[in-house]
């Protein structure tokens, strides 16, 4: 707890509004879509109905490396405890749902959509690109671990989008929406390409959104050709558009390494080398510690509340990422807004549910006394 942090929740418990005083709307999120079965390792096994989970990920990769040490081959033991949709568009429509906006989804979820994602957005405006990937994510207290089957974002760039879905649409749903969010570019490598066509399109919307949210995902998995085209796709998208792009703290150093160079930065300094480099409106990294954001106004570093025993960790960054959208839409200032976006989050590890609009108020008030 510092007082940077007491004056950014100061700032968010001032500027957030209350829930009957939100501006509601439509808004768009695309353009992937998984299926999530949510997993655990089991440590040792006793008997047929009894068994200890592996509870760390440090814990995992000590018995790797011993494995490996030994030559020998290694088998786990995991368990399902659980089926959800995953992707961005999911949780970040999720959210906004129950925060009572109109959530458009344009993304992967099969042909014909697959129940999971009918049964559940089935009353949302959902329109399927192509098949969803699948990912086991592997839940430890330290971390998680996430194996995925990419689905049909690997191959989506503009011209199949627009193939898929039409430009003219696209421009229909954008028309009047508070928000796009976008994700991910590690599993959409060709994603600059709708970057660069959504600048084309932005002139022919009457009332395009005021604000662009870019989660850019593993970018580790990005070649240094993509992540040059990346950097200049979302600079030119800058410049119709504010564009907030949000990554948790691995990606922040992995993006600043690649376009600063390799070095030892604090957080704050990683943060600030990826916004000089991508130029957007604001550039937001957070963590399980603090959050960060980088704006015109300076760099803003927010504390967060530590849960010791976290109900579940798997998406808590879009979680995060719901909340710091929420607050562009209601327009908090950039710490403020990282405020929300930790509380939205930090709600949802400690219950693994999404909180409603009264939840989130609650614990930005309370936010002080969770440390």
């Amino acid at each position: 707890m510092d007082e940077e942090t007491r004056r950014a929740v100061d700032a968010a418990a001032e500027q957030l509004p209350a829930t009957d005083e939100f501006a509601r709307g439509r808004v768009v999120f695309g353009f992937d879509g998984y299926l999530d079965r949510v997993r655990e390792v089991v440590a040792d096994r006793s008997d047929p109905e009894h068994y200890d989970r592996l509870d760390t990920l440090a814990g995992f990769g000590d018995r790797i490396e011993r494995s490996v040490a030994a030559d020998s081959s290694l088998s786990f033991e995991w368990l399902q405890d659980g089926n959800r949709t995953g992707g961005h568009t999911s949780h970040l429509a999720r959210a906004f749902g129950v925060w009572s906006f109109d959530p458009v989804m344009i993304g992967m979820y099969g042909d014909p959509v697959h129940e999971a994602f009918e049964a559940e957005f089935g009353a949302y405006d959902l329109h399927s690109l192509g098949d969803p990937g699948v990912t086991d994510a592997v839940e430890f207290d330290d971390g998680k671990l996430m194996l995925t089957e990419i689905g049909d974002t690997m191959s989506l760039d503009w011209a199949a989008l627009d193939d898929a879905f039409g430009h003219d649409r696209l421009a229909e749903k954008l028309d009047g929406a508070r928000l796009l969010g976008t994700g991910y570019w590690s599993e959409t490598p060709d994603l600059p390409t709708v970057f660069d066509g959504l600048c084309d399109l932005w002139g022919a919307i009457d009332d395009p959104p005021e604000r662009v949210l870019v989660d850019p995902g593993d970018v580790r998995k990005l070649d240094a050709d993509r992540l040059r085209a990346g950097r200049e796709a979302i600079g030119r998208l800058d410049e119709v558009t504010d564009v907030v792009v949000s990554s948790n703290r691995a990606e922040t150093d992995v993006l600043a390494d690649a376009y600063a160079g390799e070095a030892e930065r604090s957080f704050e300094a990683a943060a600030e080398a990826v916004a000089e480099a991508l130029d957007p409106t604001w550039f937001v990294g957070h963590g399980v510690e603090r959050s960060v954001v980088v704006s015109g106004d300076g760099t803003d570093s927010v504390a967060v509340p530590a849960v010791s025993d976290p109900e579940l960790t798997t998406s808590s960054g879009d979680h995060f990422n719901a909340g710091l959208g929420l607050a562009l839409v209601a327009g908090l200032s950039p710490a403020a807004a990282v405020v929300v976006g930790n509380a939205v989050a930090g709600y949802f590890v400690r219950t693994a549910d999404q909180p409603s609009l009264a939840d989130v108020r609650a614990f930005v008030d309370d936010y002080i006394e969770k440390f």
